[in-house]
């Protein structure tokens, strides 16, 4: 059985499709997991668009899209995501952190394309649409064999990470979140403890940090960190900031991976075949 993950979206707070952003990728957060016939989408970023078309090629009607949270870089793609207008495919979306905050997903997704910030309403979607609201720290049950365990991460308005294990292998999901200096987040320990990938929000470098405290982002260095602490096999780094361009983020591979090998960054357009 083939467990793929596939980034189709890896930057962080806006797109940037400029021509230094080319070799590592410009739109916006989107991870696609594959488990047999099932199809899983984290995060609805400009990455979304593209996914769509090729799911509308490739005939996958059953979609699951899980959020991380829904600042607008996690979600100004949703409207441009093909499948949700056509009638034959069935679309779950779930959302871990709106629930104890008295919101839910289908309102704030519904707001993002009312008059006068978009011309076409939610309701344009035919396709079998459920909105599932829960709260972070609950285990999933979307069937298909698949175990997804989710935890809350430290970022502003809150965020859930995802853990979702299936025939044996294991790939987890954690951004946006922040870290504390000299600590580290035993609710994402937990989570990501013998996975055998973890994408992690890299947005920033040891020296960018302090002055980006309080932003809800974190760095490679720290994800190394959590994954060497939980017996992880391969870190992501993911979550790219805008001003990191080609130049920069070749250089920062370089060094993660010269520090641990069990590293590398996260590219659009990227298989990983567990």
């Amino acid at each position: 059985m083939s467990f793929l993950v596939k980034f189709w979206g890896v930057r962080g707070s806006i797109a940037c499709p400029t021509a230094d952003h080319i070799r590592y990728g410009g739109n916006t957060t989107c991870v696609e997991m594959r488990l047999g016939d099932r199809r899983l989408i984290f995060d609805a970023g400009t990455g979304i668009r593209d996914l769509g078309q090729d799911f509308v090629k490739n005939g996958a009607t059953h979609i699951d899209l899980l959020m991380t949270h829904t600042h607008w870089d996690h979600i100004n793609g949703f409207p441009f995501f093909a499948p949700a207008y056509g009638d034959k495919y069935t679309l779950n979306i779930w959302a871990g952190h709106l629930k104890d905050a008295g919101h839910s997903i289908k309102e704030i997704l519904s707001t993002q394309m009312n008059n006068p910030m978009f011309p076409v309403p939610l309701e344009a979607m035919q396709a079998k649409l459920s909105f599932n609201d829960f709260s972070a720290g609950e285990t999933l049950d979307i069937g298909g064999g698949m175990k997804v365990r989710t935890a809350p991460l430290m970022h502003p308005n809150g965020a859930t990470g995802y853990r979702v294990d299936w025939d044996g292998k294991s790939a987890c999901l954690i951004t946006d979140t922040e870290h504390k200096v000299g600590e580290l987040d035993q609710n994402i320990l937990g989570l990501i403890k013998g996975a055998d990938l973890v994408i992690y929000d890299s947005t920033y470098t040891e020296e960018e940090f302090p002055s980006k405290v309080g932003w809800g982002h974190s760095t490679w260095n720290q994800g190394m960190k959590l994954c060497k602490e939980a017996g992880v096999g391969r870190l992501a780094i993911f979550h790219h900031d805008p001003d990191h361009n080609d130049a920069f983020m070749e250089k920062l591979e370089e060094e993660a991976v010269s520090t641990w090998e069990g590293c590398f960054v996260a590219r659009e357009g990227m298989d990983i075949h567990l």
